[in-house]
């Protein structure tokens, strides 16, 4: 039989804290990929993602979303919902930050919640 203090232990090994999505937007991203003629794709994205070491200990929520802003202008948005406790750490660690995609500086912004109101 096990004592109370060794259940208790085994419930804290185990517990989770509390998650809730986060919602961001990178902003300053180009459409088009540099010297090519193909658009930024959900793969790349994720690629990107993987690759890039703002973005370690992120999990992402839903699929991220790339629209294009206008249809004469070659540049995107990319929607990105990631798991994140309930203060918002992992959020507030990637807000207002900058990286490089080839030769272009993203932004990650807040958002209020995705384009489809996910």
């Amino acid at each position: 039989m096990k004592s109370k203090n060794h259940i208790e232990a085994e419930i804290v090994k185990t517990s989770h804290l509390p998650q809730s999505k986060s919602y961001l937007k990178i902003i300053d991203i180009p459409y088009l990929l540099e010297n090519t003629n193909t658009s930024i794709t959900v793969d790349v994205v994720k690629t990107i993602i993987m690759n890039n070491h703002i973005f370690n200990n992120i999990t992402i929520a839903l699929r991220p979303r790339v629209i294009k802003i206008f249809s004469k202008l070659d540049m995107a948005i990319i929607w990105l919902d990631i798991w994140d406790i309930q203060i918002r750490s992992k959020a507030k660690e990637l807000i207002n930050r900058y990286f490089n995609i080839g030769s272009y500086i993203a932004i990650i912004r807040e958002a209020n919640i995705g384009p489809e109101g996910s």
